[in-house]
């Protein structure tokens, strides 16, 4: 069932999963959305997305006040959306 993106959705969806609040969810995914753009930009040809090296883009920025840890459970858990909800899935 391939639908758009809710925002709302998605960020309640992380919340109930992971028990982070909605603003710190916000935050991780607009530096990890922020990562991605940056990939792609300077991209020549297909990427491949590394989870960890997301995570690490992640936790420097300065506005992020996560560990390790909780910042992959929000990554983790929006990823599960996106594939329960036909939006991502992994690329073998």
């Amino acid at each position: 069932m391939n639908q758009p993106l809710n925002e709302q959705e998605l960020v309640q969806y992380i919340a109930d999963k992971t028990k982070a609040d909605a603003k710190s969810i916000r935050i991780v995914l607009k530096h990890e959305q922020a990562y991605m753009d940056k990939l792609h930009k300077n991209a020549k040809t297909d990427i491949e997305i590394d989870s960890d090296e997301v995570v690490d883009y992640v936790l420097r920025q300065s506005d992020v006040k996560l560990d390790e840890l909780k910042v992959e459970a929000i990554l983790d858990a929006e990823m599960k959306y996106l594939i329960d909800n036909g939006l991502a899935d992994y690329d073998d």
